[in-house]
């Protein structure tokens, strides 16, 4: 009887590592599993908070241990082995990492993750030695001790530099996709670089987080970047798909080294679903798995979790997510949204409201309502006519579009449970879709939705309403599971095996059954109510006011 062929994806997030195991012929989740970072014993002992960042030593900075991912790696191969997964039957490991983080690898980094690859070298304790891991090995490849992560801050000199040096905003978007946001990582090795030149020069390689695992992994320190979150540098030309030499000067401009010394730091350029090598012999003799097993170049974490999905894909949580499928040549001219390529390289446009389902939650509270008593909030929301009210509540500043923080303001409104709830949900769905519509094809074809307001008929009844199109509900994938997923058609794709995707994922992510648009509920949006045109002029009045 033929063996069972396995694939792992693993999600390098802010606060966990989690990986999610699919069978490659049936597409069943064979397994799941998540470590803390600050929860599991084995990985807090590396000094961050409650916020998961080591104490920023001024504000806007964000950083964590690279030792804690190498810690990770192993204390989850271990528990795997220990639940009794045949890693043996694991052909392909694909990783999925938070975007925009990154490491700074030293000229020892080379010889030191290439031990990893010799049999019999490291996996072999002496006499009356503990058994080498992964942090121990590792621990002196850093040129700076730690990973700057997705929520630094404290590049605006940096992007305003970059920005600038290229032309303006606009150029900058032509080029890159996005207006050099303060957490993309270009700027924020600029900053690094200025802040600690010794560090900057001792650099021989910038990895991604999601490209310093399967470095790991394979044992190779020059594993390549993928297209997908090369897009969250500041660096990469979109449509090209290149390190754009521009960017590169603008980035460079005034640093020691300058272009080509920059440039020398950088790997090459690859497709997510690329096979960048096979898992080096560490972990076959240490764990078990199989030497064959192949390592996937990877992505970060929006790219895979938009792989399941060929669509647009609206994920309804605490912040929102807005991902819109594109022909690669459509960008958003206003800088609000970022453009990106998938795990399997599709190309895509993100967006991300930040006061998402939190400030939903914040109305039902005002009303006494707990967290999840969601049944009276559904009962309010039956009561009122659709395009009716407007709130408005902004507790933190807002990205898309940005805008600062301010309290909840009514328009047409009295203080109760129905025309709050109604108007905070109705509105902040409004902003996603005014400000998406630019990039935004119209169509007919379904709009996936994703989150806890998947259960409220009344939700996602607005939903298909203020998008005039059908709406899917799909279950929660997460990032492991994309890049699962993505590894699957790379491995068909490296053995020139067919392999429908759409089908396979449908198997794997389960979809509900679609909602059709009500006629006179797109009237009450779209029509002559004007709702739509009335949030857009109201809401742009109020942003006017509370500048970031």
């Amino acid at each position: 009887m033929p063996r069972e062929r396995l694939a792992l994806g693993l999600d390098s997030s802010t606060q966990s590592l989690s990986a999610i195991v699919i069978d490659i012929d049936t597409a069943e989740k064979c397994f799941e599993h998540s470590l803390d970072y600050r929860a599991d014993a084995r990985l807090n002992q590396f000094g961050i908070g409650e916020d998961y960042i080591l104490p920023p030593r001024e504000e806007g900075e964000a950083e964590q241990p690279p030792l804690m991912y190498l810690a990770s790696l192993d204390a989850l191969f271990a528990d795997m082995r220990e639940a009794g997964v045949s890693l043996e039957s694991i052909r392909l490991i694909n990783t999925s990492g938070q975007q925009h983080g990154h490491v700074y690898l030293n000229r020892d980094a080379d010889a030191l993750l290439a031990q990893l690859s010799r049999r019999g070298e490291v996996t072999s304790p002496l006499p009356d030695e503990d058994e080498r891991d992964l942090q121990t090995l590792l621990k002196d490849a850093f040129a700076y001790p730690n990973a700057p992560i997705w929520m630094t801050a404290n590049t605006v000199t940096q992007t305003d530099a970059v920005r600038n040096g290229v032309g303006g905003k606009a150029e900058m978007i032509n080029l890159s996709g996005s207006d050099a946001p303060l957490r993309f990582t270009g700027t924020v090795v600029r900053r690094v670089a200025e802040q600690f030149p010794e560090h900057y020069a001792a650099t021989a390689k910038v990895q991604l987080i999601s490209s310093f695992i399967p470095a790991v992994l394979t044992g190779n320190a020059n594993v390549p970047i993928d297209y997908g979150n090369g897009c969250g540098m500041s660096l990469m030309n979109y449509r090209s798909r290149t390190w754009d030499a521009a960017l590169l000067g603008a980035t460079a401009y005034g640093l020691s080294g300058g272009v080509a010394a920059l440039q020398s730091k950088l790997p090459l350029l690859a497709r997510p679903d690329a096979v960048v090598g096979n898992l080096a012999a560490y972990y076959t003799e240490k764990y078990g798995f199989d030497e064959r097993c192949a390592v996937i170049a990877g992505s970060g974490d929006n790219p895979q979790a938009k792989v399941p999905v060929a669509g647009d894909l609206l994920s309804l949580g605490t912040s929102f997510v807005n991902m819109v499928s594109t022909d690669g040549d459509t960008l958003d001219p206003e800088g609000f949204a970022n453009a990106m390529y998938d795990g399997i390289n599709r190309p895509f446009m993100f967006g991300c409201r930040t006061n998402g389902a939190m400030v939903w939650d914040a109305v039902r509270n005002n009303y006494g309502l707990a967290k999840e008593a969601y049944a009276p909030a559904e009962a309010a929301l039956k009561q009122i006519a659709l395009g009716q009210f407007m709130a408005f509540w902004q507790p933190k500043t807002e990205s898309f579009p940005v805008s600062g923080a301010f309290d909840l303001i009514r328009s047409n409104a009295q203080p109760t449970l129905a025309e709050d709830y109604t108007g905070i949900i109705e509105t902040s769905l409004a902003a996603v879709y005014v400000y998406s519509a630019v990039f935004t094809k119209q169509t007919q074809t379904p709009l996936f939705v994703t989150g806890g307001a998947t259960d409220s008929p009344e939700i996602m009844r607005r939903v298909a309403g203020i998008w005039n199109r059908p709406t899917l509900p799909v279950e929660k994938g997460g990032a492991a599971l994309g890049a699962a997923v993505a590894g699957v058609k790379a491995l068909h794709d490296a053995e020139n095996e067919p392999f429908d995707i759409e089908a396979f994922s449908a198997s794997v992510l389960k979809r509900g059954e679609p909602i059709q648009p009500n006629p006179e509920d797109v009237t009450a949006y779209h029509g002559d109510r004007k709702y739509l045109q009335r949030f857009r002029e109201t809401y742009e009045k109020i942003m006017a006011a509370h500048p970031v």
